[in-house]
Parts: C-alpha cells; structure tokens; sequence
C-alpha cells in the first residue's frame, strides 16, 4: 500500500526519524496585541533580475547564480523555534490531530509523558517590515506556548503572536527590537508564470538559511485541504522546516510562503507547495491589525461542474461553479438562488470553475451586495446577493446505518429513511432515500457517492422512497448520465451524474 501524502513541513527539533504525516489547516484560537501600523504590507518593486549568468568554463553556456539574490534577502528570513503544550489524549492539539486526509507533522515532536506535556519544533518566517512583523505558518506557531525568532546574524527575540487564520495557514507573529530589522519585498503571484526560477530559504531540519532552488512547476495546486487551496507547486528542495518560509523569484521578491511536501517518506522529491503571496496580502494586515480574518458569506455549497454533470444540466460547456445545496435563510437562498444553478460571474468577475468563487466571496465585505450571473435551465440570470459574515462551520452529522435493497445498475444499496433520521438530517417526512453501500468500482462510486449519503432528487425531480428513485433511474435514456442531488453526512448539498450500466 502507498504512503505518499501530502506533508506539512514543519520539523520537531529533536527528532530526526522519518514519520507518516501530513498537512493540515486548524481553527483560530488566540490573538495578540494588535497592531494598525504594520497593516499595510510592502510594495512590489520593479526590481531587476538578480540571477547572473556565470561561465564555469570557456566552452559551455554559464549557468545561474543566485549569490546576489541570497545576500540581499537572506537577512529577512529567520528561523522559528517553538515550544508547544500538548495533551497526552492528542499530542498534536486540536488544530492538528490526524485522522483526516492531509493531516499531521511530518517530523514529530517527542511524544510527551502520560497526561501531555511540553514539545519543541522548529519552522521558518520571513520579515515583512522594518518594525518586526513576521509571517509564517499557522501550524508552525499554532499551539505555541513560546516562541524565539532567530535572525540570520545570530540575533534571537521572543515573539508574539498576533493573529492566526488556519483556512490558509497562515500567521502573522512579532518581535520587538531596539532598531530597525531588515524586510522583505512582496511580489505580484498572479504574474508568476510557470518555468520561472524560484528559490526557496528556509530551516529545514533546523540547518539554518538553507537555500534551494528549482522553478515554478504548476499554479492553483489544490490538496483538499480547504475551499481556499490555491497552492503555487515548485521543484526547489522543500523539506521539514521549511514550513512558513519565503518562496522568491529571480528578482528577489516574496512570491509564496513554503507549507507542504508531496512526498514517501517525508523527505522531498522534488514536489513542494507555497501559499501564493497576493493571497497573504490580503490577509496579513487583518491578521496583523485584528487577530483574525473576517470572510464574507454567500450561503451556498459548490462544485466542480464536470463534463458529465454540464450534460446533464444541458450546458454546452464546463465553466462555472454548480450550486449544489442553498443554506435556508442564507444570502443566495434570500436573493433567489437554487440547487442546480451555475454560478459564472460574481461581482463582475469571471467564475471559471469552483475553485475560484470561494476566494472571491471570501473577499467581498459582509453587507455588500454583488450581482451573482448564473445559468438556470439554459438560461442566465442575474441576481443581487447581500452578502453576510462567514461564521463558524456546523458540526458534522454522524453516517446512518441499516438493511439495504440494492439497485445493480449504478452499483448502490439503499433503503428507506426513518422518520427519526429525516428529523435528524432536517427532511421532510417524504423526503430522500438513504445510501447504505456502495459496490466498488460502479458507477455511483465513480461518481463520488459514499454510504450515509442521502439522495434527494433524480432528474431534478424529488424521491421520497427506494421505488421513486428506481423509477427515475429506470427511465433516463440509454446512454444519458442521470442527474442526482445528494446530501453527504456533513450537510452540504452536491449533485452527481450517474451513469447506468
């Protein structure tokens, strides 16, 4: 069976063994002082290239040098040691217990004495004004009972920090020092294309100012971590302590904030992933002014519309967002939208496909209302949504349980819903069939459906009971994928296409 997962890159100081992990994203719990001045982050610079061709000999092309590079901005990238509390039940704390997809460290801390105890780790930052504001990672400092920043000159500082926001792992801490600090610049992510040199500096196993270089290898890498994955993916060697570190360009400006390996063992091979840097500075003056970051909410869950799904919606092409469930009382829900709709422009922007609309929403101020364009039934639409403050999550339901009556068409088991479990998922009396199991390599899984989900409609026509849904699957046309919503154990409505056998 294959180990390769995604892995944080943040190291325990003391533990050099190679251990399963991954990369996880957690909630806000503290904040610090705030502070208004150091909101506004540094300006890009219209710097030139700082890569030199150097000839190794009279015969062959030079190559690049980064030497000029390392000396200017290496003294704005500092090492980040932290001493974390944990509890013997999850020594890794509640923002970073594994169990899910992607979560964990890759280096642990040694794990502590019967009833938890104290642990040390290590990461890396990166000084973005003059007054001591660092950014890093939130799982670097997540549970940090104390923190110690050390410059590249040798120079250590206790650290404060100010704000955390775990959808994106990113932190924002600061140190206090008598005179002014060496800063960074931030580049422009957007503009960065992939093939351009990148060059990574950071403390990986905790060998300070390590530097790595490789390219750019792809852009809007999501790892399922979240609705605002956007990650920047580079070959340059990123490894465990490297977590919260700067990813330059040629010119030496900021362009991503190191956070994840693909890798075995925990060691790279070649797969690193960054937090692209225009995201951080949209973000980091909350973090550094507020503690916190304050989304806006428009109050639907979406999906990648694929090829399948678009036929059965009778849209020509794949673009936009799937609206697969409408929160009751929520924004969309009050301006008009519904399950079905295909959300392709908000607020004047183009949607291209799901991964760009929650970024945008996330960025609208609550109170605001933006004209959402969508296409209903082949047709578009347009409708003003007021949008509102992003709260926190509900919890998620437990999966139901139960005899089965299978259906071999689609590779599915269901049975019917009690009323109790209706009330439980916030049905109606007459309302979904229950999916018990389903058959390994059928169509329903192929088409993302997992036991305990719930099935509401068929063909945009609604199913009470095991015989309404078979009637709509025994009538779609051969061929033709069927269109089903579903609602999964954590509440968020999608649609499927269902092709039967």
């Amino acid at each position: 069976m294959s180990s390769t997962v995604v892995r944080k890159t943040f190291a325990g100081a003391t533990a050099l063994a190679l251990a399963g992990c991954g990369f996880a994203v957690g909630r806000f719990t503290e904040a610090g002082p705030a502070v208004a001045h150091a909101a506004a982050a540094p300006s890009v610079a219209a710097a030139p290239p700082v890569v030199a061709a150097v000839a190794d000999d009279g015969t062959r092309a030079g190559r690049p040098s980064f030497a000029a590079l390392v000396e200017r901005v290496s003294p704005a990238v500092v090492h980040i040691k932290v001493t974390s509390v944990v509890n013997a039940a999850s020594p890794f704390g509640d923002d970073e217990a594994p169990g899910r997809p992607g979560q964990g460290f890759p280096f642990p801390f040694p794990m502590p004495r019967q009833g938890g105890g104290m642990q040390r780790g290590s990461g890396s930052g990166f000084i973005i004004s003059k007054d001591g504001v660092i950014v890093t990672n939130n799982h670097v400092v997540a549970r940090a009972k104390e923190i110690t920043v050390r410059l590249a000159d040798g120079r250590e500082f206790g650290a404060t920090v100010l704000g955390r926001d775990p959808k994106t792992d990113l932190a924002v801490v600061k140190v206090e020092a008598k005179e002014d600090l060496p800063a960074v610049t931030l580049g422009d992510s957007d503009r960065v294309k992939v093939g351009d040199w990148a060059v990574a500096i950071g403390n990986p196993f905790g060998l300070s100012n390590t530097v790595t270089a490789g390219i750019v290898s792809a852009k809007g890498r999501a790892l399922g971590n979240g609705p605002y994955d956007d990650f920047i993916q580079t070959d340059a060697p990123i490894n465990p302590g490297n977590s919260g570190g700067p990813l330059f360009d040629e010119r030496g400006n900021v362009i991503g904030i190191n956070a994840a390996i693909f890798s075995q063992t925990g060691g790279n091979i070649g797969i690193g992933f960054a937090i692209p840097v225009n995201l951080a500075k949209t973000l980091v003056p909350q973090l550094a002014a507020d503690g916190h970051v304050t989304r806006g909410w428009l109050g639907v869950s979406v999906q990648k519309l694929t090829t399948e799904l678009a036929e059965s919606l009778g849209i020509d092409v794949a673009h936009g967002a799937l609206v697969g469930g409408v929160t009751a009382k929520g924004p969309a829900a009050k301006a008009g939208l519904r399950a079905g709709d295909v959300i392709t422009r908000y607020d004047g922007k183009d949607v291209a496909d799901v991964t760009v609309l929650p970024t945008l929403v996330a960025d609208t101020p609550a109170g605001k209302t933006v004209p959402v364009e969508v296409v209903r039934d082949g047709k578009r639409q347009t409708f003003d949504v007021t949008i509102a403050k992003l709260t926190d999550d509900d919890p998620e339901e437990p999966h139901a349980a139960g005899d089965t009556s299978g259906n071999a068409r689609v590779g599915l088991a269901l049975r019917e819903l009690s009323p109790a479990e209706r009330a439980q998922r916030g049905l109606a009396p007459d309302e979904g069939v229950l999916v018990a199991d389903v058959v390994d390599g059928s169509p329903a899984e192929a088409a993302g459906l997992e036991p305990g989900d719930v099935i509401l409609q068929a063909n945009r026509t609604a199913v009470g009971s095991v015989a309404d849904l078979r009637a709509a699957l025994g009538a779609a046309p051969k061929g033709m994928p069927v269109l089903v919503l579903v609602r999964p154990s954590d509440g968020n409505d999608r649609f499927a296409a269902l092709s039967p056998r």
